[in-house]
């Protein structure tokens, strides 16, 4: 049986004052049997460090759904122009 993402029916709320939007250029990725983190960082500007700026886990399987998703929704939204429309 194959396993889905469930959908979420309904509103998604956001309280935009406590969930900023941190913009990364670069990604470092851990993979192992257990488990995906991702870890999102910025280069600081004028050096060659970068600094981690958040970091989120999940099991392989939603991070194979995870990828299958969001490259359909890269693919689509590169299509149309535009990006941020949900697709189903």
């Amino acid at each position: 049986m194959e396993n889905k993402q469930p959908v979420v029916q309904g509103n998604v709320n956001i309280n935009m004052d406590a969930t900023p939007v941190y913009y990364t250029d670069v990604i470092f990725w851990n993979i192992s049997p257990h488990g995906v983190v991702l870890n999102f960082g910025q280069v600081i500007m004028g050096s060659n460090q970068v600094k981690i700026i958040t970091r989120v886990g999940m099991s392989r399987e939603h991070a194979k759904i995870f990828m299958a998703g969001f490259s359909k929704n890269m693919v689509l939204t590169e299509a149309q122009g535009q990006t941020g429309k949900p697709v189903s």
